[in-house]
């Protein structure tokens, strides 16, 4: 009978901490992520420093949706010399045919190389595009800083060449990405129509600017005056439906620009009043999108969307064991 009390008490305690956490994060983000309700338009000077129009196409891939509507289109920003993460993920995630009757589009988008062999890069560079058509290229110097430039020319491009495409993923090139589980768990689960105003991914709810001025990422207050930032989703990798490329490009006219990315298309959906979701999996208690790195183990990774940390030779390493998981997970 004691036993039996302390099994009941355990379980109370459990359910009643587990409640308060979920309604606790729940209720953060619906206030944090409330519509603005004043919009100011961002200064000429400023906006021209992201707008797209501000910049070109070195290289493009203006066809590749013109007679074909993806279910799913992968954008990955990548250095303009790094052709070893390219090479690796068109091996492994990114390859082509993966899922039976699901089309998956996959892009790399760069800037322009910087130092003394930027020459030789470019012209590298240029020769991998005509090889696998898979490149877009943009007049702008390619740096950590320069991240939201890039993302809003990603959102551009789907705008411009891809809107008949259902859903899109910004992922960067050093993640492990299970794309079976991103379309199975949450993009077709139930055979459910494609989402509207929809952006999943590892929320950030609590997110504020670093003052530190050695920091990684710093950003002054004249930047970015506010304590906190709203819900966004971290930039490692990101899932949205397509109809919000355009509504973010309609937003970044109201964002100030930040050289955080991830934090600016925060900054966009509070704009627009639209929250984030969580991708969380409530039957093994685990983030779908795990922002940060777990020890390979193949049902570990059979259960998530996504794992970060990943360098292309670890990557080509485990994926022949991981096409084993549907058969043994």
């Amino acid at each position: 009978m004691v036993r039996w009390s302390c099994r009941m008490i355990l379980t109370v305690v459990i359910s009643a901490a587990l409640l308060t956490f979920f309604l606790s994060f729940f209720l953060k983000t619906f206030w944090n992520a409330s519509p603005m309700t004043s919009l100011q338009p961002t200064s000429k000077d400023l906006y021209k420093l992201i707008s797209p129009s501000s910049y070109r196409y070195v290289l493009n891939q203006p066809d590749k949706c013109r007679e074909r509507s993806p279910f799913l289109v992968l954008m990955v920003p990548v250095a303009p010399g790094d052709r070893a993460s390219r090479d690796v993920i068109r091996k492994t995630w990114g390859q082509k045919d993966q899922i039976t009757n699901i089309e998956i589009l996959r892009l790399f988008f760069a800037g322009l190389p910087t130092g003394k062999d930027s020459h030789h890069v470019q012209m590298d560079l240029e020769s991998e595009a005509l090889q696998h058509a898979d490149i877009v290229q943009l007049d702008f110097l390619d740096s950590y800083h320069n991240l939201t430039i890039k993302t809003l020319m990603m959102m551009n491009w789907l705008a411009s060449n891809c809107r008949r495409a259902s859903y899109a993923m910004k992922v960067d090139a050093d993640t492990f990405l299970n794309v079976h589980c991103l379309v199975g768990k949450l993009l077709i689960h139930n055979q459910s129509p494609v989402k509207q105003n929809y952006i999943t991914g590892s929320v950030i709810n609590d997110g504020h600017p670093r003052r530190n001025r050695g920091s990684r990422w710093y950003i002054s207050e004249d930047v970015y005056p506010a304590t906190w930032f709203p819900p966004y989703v971290s930039g490692a990798g990101y899932v949205f439906s397509v109809d919000l490329a355009e509504k973010i490009l309609w937003a970044s006219k109201f964002a100030p620009p930040v050289p955080l990315e991830d934090v600016y298309v925060g900054l966009c959906l509070r704009i627009l009043g639209i929250k984030p979701t969580y991708a969380f999996s409530f039957t093994s208690f685990h983030n779908l999108f795990e922002i940060r790195y777990i020890e390979y183990e193949r049902c570990a990774y059979f259960r998530r969307v996504l794992v970060i940390g990943f360098h292309p030779a670890e990557l080509l390493q485990v994926w022949p064991d991981f096409q084993k998981a549907k058969f043994t997970c």
